[in-house]
């Protein structure tokens, strides 16, 4: 386990490091005269995908799990203050580098997406609603498939059946999940343009004839449940197996957005790339 550990930390930070060689473009923005970081940009990548792939959700749990298991791939880690803030910084470093994985995988081609949203709660009091840094942005909505009322956000996500994200928002609760997803596809045109006759399956929510026709300009199927008083829609009998399999990809998604902080969250579409 821990040679394979090793290995694989050592891959992430030489594709990361081989990648800011070519694109120093892409690393946090720095005053040109300053103290270097001790911690390379390169190694705080490898450190971040390291702590999602094993599962940590608390930063200052990881950052001691590390401390006392990792000193050997990592001579130098900072506290958790100093990590967050480095971490926001390097937002888009991070999407563009999971897109390069994600893209090396055999599961990229996958002609079949699911695309599903699942509410993000940050908070549950009138006092933290009142208090958060959030408030502004940060919304009521319901949640149908729990039958309540949070205060939070939305994740919206495109991924391959497999798990793998394709896409992702992070939006206020009560944003329209089928304008958002229009609006992930229109911020990388990339993603369909070599897909003629992709496959999307949403669920009942995913509706609308001006929204399916704008899909099918796209040359991009959709297949969702049927809603009342509609008469069964064509693949209805794959969406209760696929149910399962996408909520745990909701669930595994929400908890590595929590765990990151959703103050790093903005209301627009995001992806990979």
């Amino acid at each position: 386990m821990t040679h394979n550990l090793d290995t694989l930390a050592t891959a992430l930070y030489a594709t990361t490091d081989d990648l800011l060689k070519e694109r120093p473009d892409l690393a946090p923005r720095r005053p040109p005269v300053g103290i270097a970081p001790r911690l390379s940009d390169a190694e705080l990548v490898t450190l971040a995908m390291m702590q999602a792939m094993l599962g940590f959700t608390s930063e200052a749990r990881w950052l001691r799990h590390a401390r006392a298991h990792l000193r050997r791939l990592f001579p130098y880690l900072p506290q958790q203050p100093g990590y967050n803030k480095r971490l926001r910084k390097a937002a888009g470093l991070m999407r563009t580098i999971n897109r390069i994985l994600a893209i090396n995988t055999s599961v990229w081609s996958d002609d079949v997406w699911v695309v599903d949203s699942t509410p993000v709660e940050c908070g549950r009091s009138r006092e933290t609603v009142k208090r958060s840094d959030l408030a502004g942005w940060v919304e009521y909505g319901y949640c149908a498939s729990h039958s309540r009322f949070f205060w939070g956000l939305r994740l919206h996500l495109i991924c391959t059946l497999q798990g793998l994200p394709v896409a992702f928002a992070l939006t206020g609760a009560k944003a329209d999940e089928r304008e958002t997803l229009l609006d992930l596809l229109a911020a990388d045109p990339d993603l369909l343009r070599d897909r003629p006759g992709q496959t999307l399956i949403g669920d009942k929510n995913y509706f609308g004839r001006a929204f399916e026709h704008e899909l099918a300009e796209q040359e991009t199927n959709l297949l969702r449940s049927a809603r009342k008083g509609e008469r069964e829609r064509p693949g209805a009998h794959l969406f209760k197996p696929l149910r399962q399999i996408i909520e745990s990809i909701n669930e595994t998604s929400r908890a590595s957005s929590t765990s990151n902080g959703t103050a790093d969250a903005h209301p627009t579409a995001s992806s990979l790339a």
